[in-house]
C-alpha cells in the first residue's frame, strides 16, 4: 500500500521545477551569493505581500525571533510572555537574549495562548508578548494588542507556521511590532533549506535588524552592536521569489483539504476523536486532531503500520522541558497544555494531498477507533 507522508515537498518541485531551476542557475551564474539585488527584491516583495513597510531577511525563523527581540532592546532582567505549547525556538530565543520566558496556558479549541490569562502574568519586568500563530491559525490579535497597549508592551508575532494567515482580514506579521517568519521547507512558504524574515512598520527597527544580522555592523569593519551572521542566501531568496506568487493558491488548497477532513471525520462519527475548530483566516500548516486520553500513541502506531505517517506537535510542553527546570514550573501548572500534549495528532497535510488519500486516512482512523 502506498505511503501517505505527513508532508511532501517534492510535489511543488514537480509543478514549478523549471522555474526553480532557472532561478537557481541565474544566481549561480551571477556570482552574487550573499546579499545583493535578489535578496533585496525578495524582501520588498514579501513585505508587500504581508502589507508591511519593511522586510528584513535572515537565516532562519529562529534567528528572526532572536533578532526581533534584540532590535527591541529585550535582554537581561526582562520577561517575555509566550505559549508553552509551541516549538522550542519560541522560548529558546527569549532565553538567548538573557530575558525570561513566562508561560501562559492555551485555549483547548484553538491551541493558542489564552487571552483571559495574559494580564495575570504581567509584572513590572514584562517587556513583550510573543503570540504564536500555531498550526496556521492566528491568535486573537485585537485582544492581544489591546492588552499590550494598555501595559506598554512590545508584540513580537511568531508567524513561523502562519505565512499568509489573516486576522479580521489583516495578515499576521503586520499587526504587532515585528513579525517573524520561517521558510523551513515544510512551512506554507518553504525554501530549499533554512531561511527567515522579519517584517515591521518601523524604519528604525528595520535598520537595527539589518545591522544586527550583519555582525552589528552598519558599515563593513565598523560595529555598533554585538550582532550575528544571519543572512538569507541569494539562492534561497531567488527560489522563494519564484514560490511566493503561488502561496495564496497553496493556502487555498490547504483550506480545501481542511474542510474535506472535517466533513469526512464528521460523517465517520469516530469516537474519542475531536477535530480542530474552524477558523476563517487559518492557512492550516497542520490539521491536528485530539485523540481520547491514552490512545494517541497507539493510534499513531497503527496508522504507521498502514503506511499513514502522522506527527505529534508537541509531546512535551515547554514548561516541563528539563532545560527550564530552574524556572520553577511543575506538572499541572498548565492543565490545558498538558492535556493537549497527550492527545494531539497531526494528520498528513500538504497542498497536493489527494481526496482519495484523505479518505484512506479517515477510514483507517475509523477502523482503529471503532
Amino acid at each position: 500500500m502506498n505511503k501517505i507522508p505527513p508532508f511532501d515537498v517534492s510535489q511543488q518541485y514537480q509543478q514549478i521545477g523549471d522555474r526553480l531551476n532557472k532561478a537557481a542557475l541565474e544566481v549561480l551564474a551571477s556570482g552574487q551569493y550573499i546579499g545583493g539585488q535578489t535578496v533585496s527584491q525578495f524582501e520588498t516583495e514579501f513585505a508587500n505581500y504581508i502589507g508591511s513597510h519593511h522586510g528584513v531577511a535572515c537565516n532562519s525563523g529562529t534567528d528572526a525571533l532572536y533578532l526581533a527581540m534584540r532590535a527591541l532592546d529585550i535582554g537581561e532582567g526582562d520577561e517575555v510572555i509566550t505559549s508553552p505549547f509551541t516549538f522550542f525556538a519560541s522560548a529558546e530565543t527569549i532565553s538567548m537574549t538573557g530575558a525570561k520566558p513566562v508561560f501562559v496556558d492555551i485555549e483547548a479549541h484553538s491551541f493558542n495562548i489564552n487571552m483571559d490569562l495574559i494580564e495575570a502574568a504581567i509584572t513590572d519586568r514584562t517587556k513583550a508578548i510573543m503570540p504564536v500563530h500555531l498550526f496556521g491559525r492566528s491568535v486573537d490579535m485585537t485582544r492581544l494588542m489591546a492588552i499590550a497597549q494598555k501595559h506598554h508592551l512590545y508584540v513580537i508575532e511568531d508567524c513561523a507556521q502562519a505565512t499568509g494567515a489573516t486576522f479580521n482580514g489583516q495578515k499576521v506579521g503586520n499587526i504587532g511590532d515585528v513579525g517573524c517568519f520561517s521558510f523551513y521547507p515544510t512551512k506554507n512558504l518553504g525554501g530549499c533549506g533554512d531561511g527567515g524574515m522579519m517584517t515591521t512598520k518601523s524604519a528604525e527597527v528595520a535598520e537595527k535588524l539589518k545591522i544586527l544580522r550583519e555582525h552589528g555592523s552598519p558599515k563593513r569593519y565598523y560595529h555598533e552592536y554585538i550582532g550575528m551572521n544571519s543572512r538569507l542566501d541569494s539562492l534561497q531568496a531567488a527560489l522563494l521569489q519564484v514560490k511566493l506568487p503561488y502561496l495564496d493558491k497553496w493556502n487555498a488548497q490547504r483550506r480545501e483539504i481542511s474542510d474535506r477532513y472535517t466533513a469526512l471525520l464528521k460523517d465517520a462519527n469516530i469516537p474519542n476523536l475531536v477535530t480542530p475548530h474552524h477558523c476563517t483566516g487559518s492557512v492550516w500548516n497542520q490539521y491536528t486532531v485530539c485523540i481520547g486520553a491514552g490512545k494517541r500513541d497507539y493510534v499513531q502506531t497503527q496508522l504507521r503500520e498502514q503506511n499513514i505517517i502522522t506527527m505529534i506537535y508537541y509531546p512535551l510542553p515547554l514548561h516541563l522541558q528539563s532545560v527550564y527546570k530552574h524556572l520553577g514550573y511543575k506538572k499541572c501548572d498548565f492543565l490545558v497544555t498538558e492535556d493537549i500534549c497527550d492527545r494531539v495528532l497531526s494528520l498528513p497535510m500538504f497542498p497536493e494531498l489527494a481526496a482519495e488519500q484523505q479518505e484512506r486516512v479517515v477510514s483507517t482512523l475509523k477502523d482503529i477507533l471503532k
